[in-house]
């Protein structure tokens, strides 16, 4: 497993501030395009060419903010989006039949969320902001009918149903195969990963999650959560104050994941 884990006429989709994307909140038109998104090389444009991204400019995807807290969507709602982050933080989860929530991933800028509902038309899991953050709402069905005729397209869709397995597929083999240790290393290495091909800081970020999160996304207690946390302290690995955190040793921490897996 990587320590990183989707020539036709095009229909005009608008979404008038009426409408929402699965919440009670308003759409807003979107006001920048993907063709000069400053997130096109990560999010759904990345591989297409011009004239592809072109049609999904011609789309008019819808725009909202999401506060903190917010949820997006949730299990069983309709299907009809799908989600770009633009900025913020989110997780995804489902409720257990006891009534623990099971969150099963975190989602930052310019990565899509909800593609759960593709397969029977309605989202199989909620979805959170865990800060105030910002999402474009894609409509799947006028999506899909250029994407039908369109292979650049068709190419685009078959890769985002991909990655959504090659990441449940990681995730299946984090928590089958790992120790606590291992589980917390891969998922820092992840999200230094995804910060850095961001711009950001690849050894000191703040987590925007909780202990609690952490511990569920890894089939890990918060008691687990927090002690490995510490040994990684203690092993030099690490600098943790509450939710910022930083790397002190990228090599370490890289040894302790790749224990087990190579």
């Amino acid at each position: 497993m990587s320590a990183t884990a989707l020539q036709t006429t095009v229909f005009p989709v608008r979404i008038s501030a009426r409408q929402t994307t699965g919440g009670s909140a308003p759409v807003a038109p979107l006001v920048t395009h993907c063709s000069n998104c400053h997130l096109r090389d990560l999010c759904l444009p990345c591989g297409m060419t011009g004239g592809d991204v072109e049609r999904l400019d011609s789309l008019m995807f819808g725009r909202r903010r999401v506060p903190a807290g917010q949820t997006l969507y949730r299990e069983s709602d309709s299907f009809q989006f799908i989600y770009a982050v633009r900025s913020g933080t989110f997780k995804s989860s489902l409720m257990l039949n006891d009534g623990r929530e099971q969150v099963s991933g975190f989602h930052m800028a310019g990565e899509l969320m909800g593609l759960d509902g593709v397969a029977h038309g309605a989202h199989a899991s909620s979805t959170t902001a865990l800060e105030d953050a910002e999402i474009c709402a894609i409509p799947y069905a006028h999506f899909a009918s250029v994407a039908a005729s369109n292979s650049g397209m068709q190419h685009v869709v078959s890769r985002l149903m991909s990655r959504e397995i090659v990441r449940e597929h990681s995730l299946m083999v984090l928590l089958g195969t790992m120790n606590a240790e291992e589980r917390l290393a891969a998922f820092l290495l992840n999200l230094s990963q995804r910060l850095k091909a961001r711009g950001y800081s690849a050894s000191e970020f703040h987590l925007r999650m909780s202990r609690a999160e952490i511990g569920s996304y890894l089939g890990m207690t918060l008691e687990t959560v927090s002690r490995t946390f510490s040994a990684f302290q203690q092993q030099r690995l690490l600098e943790v104050d509450k939710r910022h955190i930083r790397i002190t040793n990228l090599d370490g921490l890289t040894r302790a994941f790749e224990t087990r897996v190579h």
